[in-house]
C-alpha cells in the first residue's frame, strides 16, 4: 500500500462514520500527541536491555506495534488536513540535515 491510498483509506474511514467534522488540525494533533504519550508509556520504566528486547514480550510487541500505528494514522491524517505531503516534506527535512550535520570522518 502507497502513502496516497492509506490517505484515501483513512478518508473512506472517517466519512463513512461521519467523523470529518471532528478531524481538524487542532483535534488531530491532539490525538497524535495523545498517542505519542501512550508509545511513550510503554517504554517509560524499562531498562535499556528491555528495549533492547522488546520483542521477545508478546504483548509489549503487539502494543508498540498498535501504537505506533496510531502515530502513523493520526500523522498521515494531519497532513492530510493541512494539504502537506509527507513524503516531500520528510525528504526536504532530511537534506537540510544532511547540510546540517555532516558525516563523521573516520
Amino acid at each position: 500500500m502507497t502513502l496516497d491510498e492509506l490517505t484515501l483509506r483513512l478518508r473512506d474511514f472517517a466519512a463513512a462514520r461521519d467523523w470529518e467534522p471532528f478531524h481538524t488540525p487542532k483535534n488531530l494533533v491532539m490525538a497524535l500527541s495523545g498517542e505519542v504519550g501512550e508509545l511513550i508509556s510503554l517504554f517509560q520504566w524499562l531498562t535499556p536491555e528491555e528495549v533492547t528486547a522488546w520483542r521477545s514480550d508478546p504483548k509489549l510487541e503487539f502494543n508498540v506495534q498498535d501504537e505506533l500505528a496510531d502515530v502513523l494514522l493520526y500523522l498521515i491524517q494531519l497532513a492530510d488536513s493541512l494539504g502537506v505531503d509527507l513524503l516531500e516534506t520528510a525528504s526536504a527535512k532530511v537534506e537540510r540535515n544532511e547540510k546540517r550535520f555532516p558525516p563523521v570522518e573516520r
